[in-house]
């Protein structure tokens, strides 16, 4: 069983095949097969086999990695995964978010009807959001062990330490690398290193890739002339061959020269400063393309550098390029016919790590901070809009959702729930990069958007995904949240992004981190002057340290929330105070304290009836019974079970007033009053037999009590 990837790796700059590589497939394959050193000498090492394919950008060392990965992918049952890990930009991606995603990936893979043995339940739980990073890691390579015979091929790899992180410690696995130099960190690792193909081989891709036109065949010196400049590299060979079958008129020699002119334009400054190094073959190769594009080409090109994670549809291009979605379309497929986009499955392309930084340098020189910062907002609102369609698809006919969705472009909307999930899930890792673009953005600029897009990604997640799914990336958008929140001052925010993180730590029994979440946003909320979120706060710390048996400052803390709540007054506050005093009644029914259990019972059986409440009313006078009873108050207790099993009767609860029953009868029969207790029993197995003549919950509870 293969995987799909969860961040499809890039290739080159095109679509280029392994040409003039099967030397060095060969060595791989020769690599796999060989015993390592520390293997001969009688020490094998516990981790997984890695073999490392290294080489400069351009070389087509992803593209190599690809091929070898197909051709011995039977060889893993267990499966083939995909990460990349470095971001556009060169910055490395955290290891847990790595470890998640292909956690993610493997439960994906395993299907909803896979059977898991026990053992595999125990151990095979993911981390809760916010566990420690290593934590993360450790859970990644236990469930690849466990899985058995896996490959996992890691992509643009930064360092050492993110490979030894992420592989497993089981011969039977093993991990192909990509990175642009060597891994020295890595025990008996098994380099390939990449550097230009030979002289035929370059010639041979350079013809196919050129058109029609026998420009490359005919002028074969010429042709050589051309492989040099391009270094025999795969990839700037690819854009040469581009912009040569986009230019059939011009020949090699042409071609030659206006590679040996092309380059980054100079800024004015630097004219007076040092000479600067000349560029490499691939830099030559790119602004020979980049230069000879329509304006309008030129400009949407450099503006892909803000696609997120790399990867761009029509829709999005649509959005940067402030074009029509006909126009981005057509620019997107001449971009991939001169090898600057690599397409991908899904209707989606990649932008190729090896021009990611060439497109940025493009756009830092040619582009205004203006007009950048707008395609960006446009981006941005074109995915809250597509989240927005995504998630009122599911919105029952004849919502207010629906109808607004009815009045979207049509290129905006969904026209299933199951489009839409298969949308959000393939587009799941550029839509939380560009939350976290944004969200980077150090002036704060799109701060507004950022916030929009959060919130419409999280409603996205909530319609499509169950809870613990999307868990870990809910995690991740509260605290992008509180990032902005804190960043703006905005104390309500903070708040309210606070609580739902703590909560998400209540969920996993992570009652220590909650604790300090709720803390913090109480004071948060202090300091918005929210007392909602306030009260809040203070009944979550009080549910955190009932969790931790800390009776006396659970109590205290309920207590707080109670005054609030009592001081506002409000009829939402009605149902919070009366749930409060059952709260603050279990507290200290738990630490053994009856007289202020019985007044905080009482208490809360009061309000439930101001609030017309008969069934929480009821349970509040079980309590109060409970608490009677263990207090030797026998025959106030018996009297108190009559009053909850009477109250009963109007709730319309057969199963409350069943159990309300039962348990009077116990209490009648620990306190030898078996009339009675007959009585409640038989009022039960009324409640249990509707059918057999019984008038329901009212009768039976009212047959209880005469």
């Amino acid at each position: 069983m293969t995987d799909q990837a969860v961040q499809p790796a890039t290739a080159g700059p095109g679509p280029h095949s392994c040409t003039g590589r099967d030397r060095e497939l060969r060595a791989l394959r020769a690599d796999l097969e060989s015993a390592g050193l520390h293997t001969m000498s009688g020490r094998p090492l516990p981790q997984s086999r890695v073999l490392l394919i290294a080489g400069a950008a351009g070389s087509g060392r992803t593209t190599l990695a690809e091929e070898f990965v197909r051709q011995v992918a039977d060889r893993y049952p267990g499966g083939v995964l995909r990460a990349r890990l470095t971001e556009p930009g060169g910055t490395p991606v955290p290891t847990e978010r790595t470890a998640r995603d292909l956690l993610a990936s493997l439960a994906r893979s395993a299907g909803p009807g896979t059977a898991r043995r026990p053992e595999e339940d125990a151990a095979g739980q993911d981390p809760p959001p916010g566990a420690d990073p290593a934590d993360v890691a450790e859970a990644l390579r236990s469930a690849l062990e466990r899985r058995g015979r896996v490959l996992l091929f890691l992509d643009d790899v930064a360092d050492s330490e993110q490979l030894l992180d992420l592989a497993p410690e089981s011969r039977d696995c093993l991990v192909v690398a990509v990175s642009s130099g060597p891994l020295t960190e890595v025990p008996d690792v098994r380099p390939c290193a990449l550097g230009g193909l030979d002289r035929a081989s370059a010639v041979a891709l350079m013809s196919r890739h050129a058109g029609s036109s026998p420009r490359v065949t005919v002028d074969p010196r010429s042709a050589e002339t051309l492989v040099e400049q391009c270094g025999a590299l795969p990839a700037p060979l690819t854009l040469l061959s581009g912009w040569l079958g986009a230019h059939p008129k011009l020949s090699l020699l042409d071609a030659s020269r206006a590679l040996a002119e092309s380059g980054p334009p100079v800024p004015e400054e630097a004219h007076s400063a040092r000479i600067p190094a000349a560029p490499d073959p691939l830099e030559r190769t790119f602004w020979l393309v980049h230069d000879s594009l329509p304006r309008p080409l030129g400009r949407l090109l450099r503006l892909l550098a803000l696609a997120p994670a790399g990867f761009v549809d029509p829709q999005l291009a649509s959005a940067l390029g402030g074009c029509s979605l006909s126009t981005a379309q057509a620019a997107l497929d001449d971009y991939v016919r001169l090898g600057l986009l690599r397409p991908l499955d899904s209707g989606h392309y990649q932008v190729p790590g090896c021009l990611d930084p060439l497109l940025r340098a493009a756009s830092a020189a040619h582009e205004q901070p203006n007009e950048v910062l707008l395609a960006r907002a446009r981006m941005l609102e074109r995915l809250v809009s597509r989240l927005q369609a995504c998630r009122a698809v599911c919105e029952p006919p004849g919502s207010e959702a629906r109808r607004q969705l009815a009045g979207m472009p049509r290129a905006l909307r969904f026209l299933h729930p199951l489009e839409a999930r298969n949308w959000l899930r393939t587009r799941r890792p550029a839509l939380l990069s560009a939350v976290r673009a944004a969200v980077a953005d150090g002036a704060g600029e799109l701060d507004t958007l950022a916030r929009r897009l959060v919130s419409a990604l999280a409603r996205a997640f909530d319609a499509h995904e169950a809870p613990e799914q999307a868990a870990s990336d809910r995690y991740e958008l509260h605290e992008l949240v509180l990032l902005v929140a804190e960043r703006n001052g905005r104390h309500r925010e903070r708040a309210a992004a606070l609580l739902n993180l703590g909560d998400l730590d209540a969920r996993t029994d992570r009652w220590a981190e909650a604790l300090v979440r709720y803390r913090a946003a109480l004071d948060a909320a202090r300091e918005g002057e929210d007392e909602w979120a306030a009260g809040r706060a203070l009944e979550s710390l009080g549910d955190g340290y009932a969790e931790l048996a800390d009776w006396d400052r659970a109590a205290d803390w309920y207590g707080r929330a109670l005054a609030l709540r009592l001081a506002r007054d409000e009829f939402a506050d009605r149902a919070a105070v009366a749930r409060l005093h059952g709260r603050i009644g279990a507290v200290h029914t738990r630490a053994a304290r009856p007289q202020e259990a019985l007044r905080a019972w009482r208490a809360a059986a009061a309000a439930f009836r101001r609030l017309r409440e008969p069934a929480a009313r009821a349970r509040a006078l079980a309590e109060v019974a409970a608490v009677q009873e263990q207090s030797g108050r026998r025959t106030d207790a018996l009297r108190t079970w009559g009053q909850a099993c009477e109250v009963s009767r109007g709730a319309g609860d057969v199963r409350l007033a069943t159990e309300l029953a039962l348990w009077a009868a116990e209490a009648c029969e620990r306190a030898g009053s078996l009339r009675d207790a007959r009585r409640y029993r038989t009022a039960a197995a009324r409640l249990r037999r509707p059918a057999a003549g019984s008038t329901g919950a009212a009768g039976a509870a009212g047959a209880a009590g005469d």
